[in-house]
């Protein structure tokens, strides 16, 4: 079964990307945001667990 990943939209261009390519979790709960089309980054994005 081929199952679409789950887009993230950049809030600085807009742009749409697999989660894949633009989140990456740390071990201390945080999550970092990379953009892949305009670069935007954003780090230490709380989670519920954390």
């Amino acid at each position: 079964m081929d199952v679409e990943s789950p887009k993230v939209v950049c809030p600085v261009c807009k742009g749409s990307c697999d989660m894949e390519e633009s989140l990456t979790a740390q071990s201390n709960q945080n999550v970092i945001f990379e953009c892949p089309t305009c670069g935007y980054e954003r780090r230490n994005i709380q989670t519920s667990k954390g």
